[in-house]
């Protein structure tokens, strides 16, 4: 093992990024407050943790161009989750295991060990055999520069796991052990396998920790495990499940056995845009959850990559969420309470009667806002509930609650003459006597959350500034809405672009 070659290769992906990010940063599409790359491509969070006080995040990054290529880990340090400073590249492809044109250092996790910070990551080579993955180790003493562990690979796949499905390891501690989740195929169905070590660098096979029956596709990407009052919550990405874009199971881990007993599984996110979520705990105890704000060429509704390829990046994370249960063991996912900060020119109305000439509402600008309010379900009496965001002469995308056919969606056909396809959930509304709204919006993307944080959809839109007026729409009757706040978000990243890498 070279360290001197994964020195010379970061330093190269470090000059690449120093060339480019002040083209990068004025991008017309370029995200307000979404973290995002200074330049290059970025999919999976990584390694996100609180660690000698600020929030870590790495992510998988190609720092040569706007499409996914050679994977490396970038990296970001925030106090807020909101303001970030870049920092030098963790990871870049330098060993067998891990070197690799259509490989490289693919996603992993992180964690605090004898006082140093911890990476394990999936290493993609390829040594004439096709793609292998492997588990790998890298360590850092200052939080910043990390070296390559000598005894890499610590973890091949167990016997009838094929060898290119066998990545993602989610690693953390309980007792005086320490385990990993790692998504697998096997017998093309997708599965988490539990491993464990005593020392972070010796590992061994536990058990399947749970599986798919085929309802849940043939590879599970990116699981994560922890627990949640006296339960367990399991969340993972599976391919070729359709739609599916990130689940979550809440059950019992039984440690001695290793397996996993789902007891509720739902959606984390109903949008086309919300994939491989990893969470982590803050100082506070919260428990937070970041996804990637894109999807892959293989789903069901992808068009392409988006046009900020153009402006030499692509690929953002949606907001960091705060994991709560309910009472009845289901999840809520609530935008974190720091993006309270950036809120600026409020406008508050106590009670709104929409009709269907529609009714105008003022947000920020336009385009980088935040809209909460409550519909009246008990003085509501219209079919159906349209919320009209980032709407001007070239288009419109649509949130619509269908009280009559019981169904959410977003619309965004219409949104910008690039994105496509409506996403649908179920709006299950009896007993209820109103229903939550809030949303976020930034340059090139919509976060709409409803009913108590739990009917969740996120979508990519790339819409022109001139795009910025907001109208609500009742149609079959009038609509009652209260509470209604609204709010302009400052830009998180001005200070953070003009200061660049240090």
């Amino acid at each position: 093992m070279s360290k001197e070659l994964l020195k010379q290769n970061i330093a190269k992906a470090q000059l690449e990024i120093e060339r480019k990010k002040d083209f990068v940063k004025y991008g017309k599409m370029r995200q307000r407050y979404h973290f995002m790359p200074q330049t290059g491509w970025l999919n999976d969070p990584n390694g996100l943790i609180y660690f000698r006080g600020k929030y870590h995040f790495f992510y998988q990054c190609n720092p040569y161009g706007g499409f996914w290529d050679t994977m490396h880990w970038g990296h970001a340090v925030s106090d807020d989750m909101l303001h970030w400073e870049y920092l030098p590249l963790a990871l870049a492809p330098s060993e067998k295991y891990d070197d690799y044109p259509k490989g490289g250092c693919f996603s992993g996790s992180a964690i605090e060990h004898d006082g140093r910070l911890f990476l394990m990551y999936t290493g993609t080579g390829n040594n004439g055999h096709g793609a292998e993955q492997t588990q790998c180790i890298a360590f850092s003493e200052d939080g910043v520069h990390f070296e390559k562990y000598v005894g890499n690979p610590v973890l091949t796949a167990p016997e009838g796991i094929s060898p290119d499905c066998f990545r993602d390891p989610k690693v953390w501690r309980h007792g005086d052990a320490y385990y990993m989740v790692c998504g697998a195929s096997r017998d093309n169905r997708g599965l988490a396998l539990l491993f464990r070590s005593v020392d972070m660098l010796h590992w061994e096979y536990v058990n399947v920790l749970a599986e798919s029956r085929g309802e849940w596709g043939y590879m599970w990407e990116c699981p994560d495990i922890f627990p949640m009052g006296d339960k367990y919550v399991m969340t993972f990405s599976p391919m070729g499940a359709g739609d599916h874009t990130s689940v979550y199971m809440v059950g019992d881990l039984a440690y001695e056995t290793g397996k996993f007993d789902c007891q509720i599984s739902r959606e984390i996110d109903w949008g086309f845009d919300y994939y491989a979520p990893q969470s982590f705990l803050a100082p506070d105890g919260r428990r937070i959850m970041v996804g990637w704000s894109n999807e892959w060429e293989w789903m069901p509704l992808w068009k392409d990559w988006g046009p900020t390829y153009k402006e030499g990046w692509c690929g953002s994370f949606n907001i960091p969420r705060e994991v709560h249960m309910r009472e009845d063991g289901t999840l809520q996912f609530i935008p974190i309470k720091e993006i309270k900060n950036l809120r600026e020119n409020a406008d508050q109305r106590d009670k709104v009667v929409v009709k269907e000439e529609g009714t105008e509402v003022t947000a920020g600008d336009g385009v980088s806002y935040e809209l909460k309010f409550r519909i009246d379900l008990k003085e509501t009496d219209a079919d159906c509930l349209d919320i009209i965001l980032r709407c001007g002469e070239n288009g419109k995308t649509v949130c619509r609650f269908d009280f009559g056919k019981a169904e959410m969606s977003v619309d965004r056909n219409d949104a910008d003459g690039w994105s496509r396809g409506i996403s649908k959930s179920v709006l299950f509304l009896k007993g209820k006597r109103e229903l939550d709204v809030h949303i976020l919006s930034d340059k090139s993307s919509v976060e709409i959350f409803a009913d108590r944080y739990q009917n969740n959809h996120s979508n990519n839109i790339f819409a022109a500034d001139a795009q910025d007026q907001l109208r609500i729409c009742a149609y079959g009757g009038k609509a009652v809405i209260r509470n209604l706040e609204s709010f302009g978000l400052k830009n998180s990243f001005k200070t953070v672009n003009e200061r660049g890498s240090r």
